[in-house]
């Protein structure tokens, strides 16, 4: 299993001397590329890291927590889990840090942290993904994509914790 990154290293520098392309020249090209994609996509990523650290020094995520608790309990959906259902869209890291507490609060093996894993497995932080891809091809107007990868999040959201009451 080791040998798998090195074998397609080597047959991807055999393949392109074969085709008689200059590897090192290629590889010069992409990092060139690869750090105009830096700069392009950085003052997004600056924009979403402060209005996330915004959104939870400023109260409004527990705020909104013990809002929802109620509504999303009617889903299913654990009351526990409600500020890291909120999290999620935003912050990758964030969300790391509240299933560390829920896992260590509640123990592995317990439905809520069960519900939580599947929740972070089968969802990805739509804000971040949104700045990062949609700033380097230029889109401006996201129209429903925010809205229906939201929709989408809370869908498996769900679905995930009636998956998990079955197993």
């Amino acid at each position: 299993m080791s040998y798998i990154i090195p074998t397609v290293i080597i047959t991807l520098i055999l393949f392109a001397v074969y085709k008689k392309v200059s590897v090192y020249d290629c590889f010069v090209e992409g990092g060139k590329e690869s750090l105009s994609t830096v700069f392009s996509i950085c003052p997004y990523l600056f924009a979403v890291f402060i209005l996330i650290a915004l959104f939870r020094e400023s109260g409004l995520s527990n705020i909104l927590s013990n809002i929802l608790k109620k509504p999303l309990s009617f889903f299913g959906i654990p009351e526990e889990l409600t500020e890291l259902l909120i999290l999620r869209p935003f912050s990758g890291g964030g969300s790391v840090a509240l299933l560390d507490g829920i896992l260590e609060r509640y123990g592995a093996d317990s439905y809520v942290s069960r519900v939580a894993a599947v929740v972070m497995g089968s969802s990805e932080t739509v804000f971040y993904v949104a700045a990062v891809y949609f700033s380097k091809v230029k889109i401006k107007r996201l129209r429903g994509i925010i809205p229906i990868s939201l929709i989408s999040t809370f869908v498996g959201a769900v679905v995930a914790t009636l998956v998990v009451r079955l197993i």
